[in-house]
């Protein structure tokens, strides 16, 4: 069991709390109800902390044209604040997650004070409001040259914090441990655990059964509710439902659970160290944080976390910088600037996909009907293609379904119904087209429901059901239903783009080769070619990789594949 100490306490915010529960009818509401309703309302607002504050806020934003208000969770600055008469005409930025992307290094803010005066010239009322719970509000003011700063507290919950003595050797041993000593020893609450992935999750889950097996009668009430992104809908609305009497619910979780939700119930959180995101979360009332590692190591962690824009590719952020006419990217004002070295090898991808020219401009036409898209910049020169390739309906598909958290889904408890599921829709010819089937299979599917419905005047009726049949047979298919609406959703938005673009949307039937020359055209920098000892090694890297075990050609001994993305866990995967 690892050691426990009690190194400090700490105040942290809570969320919003949970809306009142509203029952309807068919029947039009009384003016009394109307009124009541409205005084509950009043007595929401102004319980929360920003009401206290609110003649001040209105004023700030009077006196500033750039106002920052970094203010707590639960504090209702996202609600409130756009409501208030005088900030409606002004831009608001509500930064959740406090995302570092276009900004200036060296906090003089320049460049973006002078484009706001600009814009001031032309529309008078215009005033920037940036709203976040956890931006780092000095480096924000300098940006702007020495913006207002404002803070706006939030309901506060004590709560104590563990360190171990000692550093673990396995956090996720570590866990499992921790879960039972809370089990076992606190009082009632549930608790949520922190980990960095669907496998991890589900590993830990198995572990907990197999533990609780051990236990007598009386202390095996502990029920184990996963949450990640991949997760259907209908089984991530688990962890919000509350235990059965006398249970306590532990909820294995991704960073998934680190956002703006609450999620009621919550006495005891345990947190490895280890995230793939930043994030926050609402708290309901005090509680109890168990960190699997020592105090002394809190300091280099927080040092490790790099701001976004200095670990993703700035190629779609290069290319709308430069479709702005700011052409001096190197020089360009940046709060966390990323290294030079990325953004050369981004500038070099924009340059090999045809995107800017020999001086660093944007090519015509290729370079501007890019950054019209609001994509991956290799997903949009495939869409530019595949007009010439006659397979634009095809790629259409494809680039929306890639661009969706994991369509399939894979519960280790019934992986072999999965994969059988799966193989109704692969094609020997690659993931790309085993997607294009899983849409294409769904929209027929909605083609012969509207069929069946036509004579239904109710359009609200008729979305419902549809919905209700795409949800059942996704379950079936074990497809993910959310992931696959998204898709769809984007489909439709992109659509839109290329239609307005002028591109001819054309489809290339069952001649998948064409199709496929124009995956190669397009991701010609994610290709590898198979080695001799049967691994492959990607051309624009060198590094040496393997196909997916997901992947319908794990099994397949190709010469040359094209991928999607690189990940690397213990080996390098390509997919």
């Amino acid at each position: 069991m690892p050691s426990i100490a009690q190194n400090g306490s700490r105040n942290t915010t809570q969320s919003r709390k949970q809306k009142p529960v509203l029952k309807f009818s068919n029947q039009p509401r009384s003016a009394a109800d109307v009124i009541a309703r409205r005084e509950i309302i009043k007595r929401q607002r102004e319980s929360l902390p920003i009401a206290s504050v609110k003649e001040r806020l209105v004023q700030e934003v009077k006196n500033h044209d750039i106002l920052i208000i970094v203010g707590e969770t639960g504090s209702g600055k996202t609600t409130q604040l756009p409501q208030v008469k005088s900030v409606n005409d002004h831009v608001i930025v509500n930064n959740k997650k406090a995302s570092n992307s276009i900004t200036n290094e060296n906090g003089k803010g320049a460049e973006c004070t002078t484009l706001l005066k600009q814009c001031q010239r032309k529309f008078p009322p215009l005033k920037l409001i940036i709203m976040s719970a956890s931006l780092d509000a000095r480096l924000f003011s300098e940006y702007f040259g020495g913006a207002r700063a404002v803070h706006v507290e939030g309901r506060q919950h004590h709560v104590d914090v563990f360190y171990t003595l000692h550093a673990e050797t396995d956090y996720v041993d570590a866990a499992l441990i921790t879960i039972f000593q809370i089990h076992l020893e606190e009082g009632p609450g549930d608790i949520l655990v922190f980990l960095t992935g669907q496998e991890e999750i589900e590993g830990v889950e198995r572990l907990v059964q197999e533990q609780l097996q051990k236990l007598p009668e009386e202390r095996k009430k502990l029920l184990t509710v996963p949450i990640f992104s991949s997760l259907p809908s209908e089984k991530q609305m688990r962890v919000f439902m509350p235990a059965p009497a006398g249970y306590r619910k532990v909820i294995l979780a991704t960073n998934i659970a680190e956002t703006s939700v609450t999620i009621p119930g919550i006495k005891f959180v345990i947190d490895p160290g280890f995230v793939k995101a930043l994030g926050r979360a609402g708290r309901e009332g005090p509680g109890k944080c168990f960190r699997l590692y020592p105090r002394v190591n809190l300091r280099s962690l927080r040092i490790q976390r790099k701001p976004e824009i200095k670990r993703c590719n700035l190629s779609n952020v290069i290319l709308q910088l430069k479709a702005l006419g700011i052409d001096d990217i190197i020089g360009f004002d940046f709060l966390e600037k990323p290294s030079r070295a990325a953004i050369q090898k981004s500038l070099e991808q924009l340059f090999l996909l045809g995107a800017l020219t020999d001086d660093c401009k944007l090519s015509d036409p290729v370079g501007h009907q890019m950054a019209r898209l609001p994509l991956d910049p290799i997903y949009s020169k495939a869409l530019i293609l595949a007009s010439q390739f006659n397979c634009l309906e095809e790629m259409l598909i494809a680039v929306s379904m890639l661009s969706v958290e994991s369509i399939f889904y894979n519960p280790r408890e019934k992986s072999a119904e999965a994969k059988t599921a799966k193989k109704c829709f692969a094609s020997p010819d690659g993931d790309h087209l085993t997607l294009i089937n899983v849409y294409r299979a769904a929209d027929e599917l909605l083609q012969k429901r509207r069929m069946e419905l036509s004579t239904e005047k109710n359009e609200k009726n008729i979305k419902g059901k549809n919905e209700k049949i795409v949800r059942k047979w996704c379950k079936e298919n074990f497809i993910n239903s959310r992931s696959l609406k998204h898709a769809c959703d984007i489909h439709s938005q992109i659509r839109g783009h290329v239609e307005q673009m002028g591109l001819p949307i054309s489809s290339c039937g069952d001649d998948t080769l064409q199709f496929r020359r124009c995956l190669a055209a397009s991701f010609f920098l994610n290709a590898a070619l198979k080695q001799p000892e049967g691994t492959y090694r990607a051309l624009a890297s060198g590094q040496v990789v393997q196909i997916h075990p997901t992947s319908v050609l794990h099994q397949s001994k190709l010469e040359c594949v094209i991928f999607d993305e690189l990940v690397q866990t213990r080996l390098k995967f390509c997919w």
